[in-house]
């Protein structure tokens, strides 16, 4: 609880203030497919283990999803054991 200087609790409402940030990353598309197929597992095993469609994983692959989560593209690096070196600068 919070008090004022009255000594009378005070509401205090929080808002949360949100940064977005894109970068273009050429190739990832590529390199994730290459990823893949190197892996021993089929696609839908993989797919479990994200979790995401495997119509999502191809679209990804083919660098038609509009934006790609970054947890999803930490999700796909730990689940075939790779790091694309995708960073966001601070």
């Amino acid at each position: 609880m919070i008090y004022n200087k009255e000594g009378y609790i005070e509401k205090r409402i929080l808002m949360k203030v949100k940064k977005v940030i894109e970068i273009e990353v050429v190739g990832l598309g590529d390199r994730i497919r290459q990823a893949r197929e190197a892996d021993s597992r089929s696609l839908a095993e993989i797919c479990r283990q994200i979790p995401m469609t495997t119509m999502n994983w191809y679209r990804i692959e083919a660098e038609s999803t509009k934006a790609l989560p970054i947890e999803t593209l930490r999700r796909i690096e730990e689940v075939l054991g790779v790091d694309f070196g995708v960073k966001f600068e601070n």
